[in-house]
């Protein structure tokens, strides 16, 4: 009876997570209908944002969270693999508990902090060396390259880690030099845990807002220069969903951008694992 009851309820969490996933998406397209019936596919395409005339687009928006979103990714992703390596297979045992709680600590400071601090010395460095003020994507990229970074290498460290110790050792027995070893043994037999840092990494990108409040601008325009302001989805709906109330077819158009999101963040999920597993 108490294996039968244990059963259950491991299944009843692990369906609760499917269910929650559908229930969210359900919302989304219930709240974005309206949006997608007036606008049609071009919502997609438009990168006009007219509150008073009650004409949305998503470009700009979708523009702005790729973008800001890759150049994060680009400056984040090798960084961590080499802290991750360095914590593992370089450095003495005798600093890696400090140097690992350095990392953990700096992945777990909120995102407002990193915001606050972008805004305060990261925006006028890019400012005096690119021109503008400094508030842009190029501001954004940096300083979620920052937050995400110690996210990556905690769990990329863990996954290095966890390759048999026998296995690297085989290796270094047959020759192998330790760059050999590590680009062909270590990060190869860890690409999963990898993996698994690099998919919620890009997530936390792809959605971050209060960071990119103080970094962005707040403009939904599709700038050509990346030191221009601009506005990601995610802080477009935290600035004008409270304004939305009562406006059907603002709040629609948000929600839109919401079920947008939701499909960019799936969409690079899965092609992120493609090519790790590729």
């Amino acid at each position: 009876m108490i294996e039968k009851s244990f059963n259950f309820l491991v299944k009843l969490c692990a369906f609760s997570i499917v269910l929650l996933m559908f229930a969210l998406l359900l919302v989304l397209i219930f709240g974005s209908s309206t949006a997608f019936e007036r606008f049609g596919i071009g919502f997609l395409f438009d990168s006009s944002w007219d509150i008073s005339k009650e004409h949305f687009g998503a470009a700009a928006a979708i523009y702005a969270t790729l973008l800001s979103s890759a150049i994060a990714m680009i400056f984040a992703l090798p960084v961590s693999l080499g802290i991750a390596i360095f914590l593992t297979h370089i450095l003495t045992n005798r600093f890696k508990s400090f140097f690992s709680i350095c990392i953990e600590l700096l992945a777990a400071i909120p995102s407002i902090i990193y915001g606050m601090w972008g805004f305060l010395y990261f925006v006028p460095i890019v400012g005096a060396i690119f021109g503008g003020s400094g508030v842009g994507l190029l501001a954004s990229g940096g300083v979620l390259a920052i937050m995400i970074l110690p996210l990556i290498a905690c769990i990329a460290k863990d996954a290095i880690n966890a390759v048999p110790r026998a296995m690297v050792e085989s290796a270094y027995a047959l020759g192998s030099t330790r760059a050999q070893v590590l680009c062909s043994v270590v990060l190869i037999h860890a690409k999963g845990g990898i993996l698994a840092g690099v998919i919620l990494a890009l997530a936390r990108a792809l959605g971050e807002t209060m960071a990119v409040v103080f970094l962005m601008g707040g403009i939904l325009k599709v700038q050509p220069s990346l030191v221009e302001p601009a506005s990601s989805i995610a802080l477009t709906i935290a600035l004008q969903f409270g304004e939305a109330i009562g406006n059907a077819t603002h709040q629609s158009a948000l929600f839109a951008l919401a079920l947008i999101l939701f499909g960019i963040s799936t969409i690079c999920s899965f092609g992120v694992r493609y090519a790790f597993n590729k």
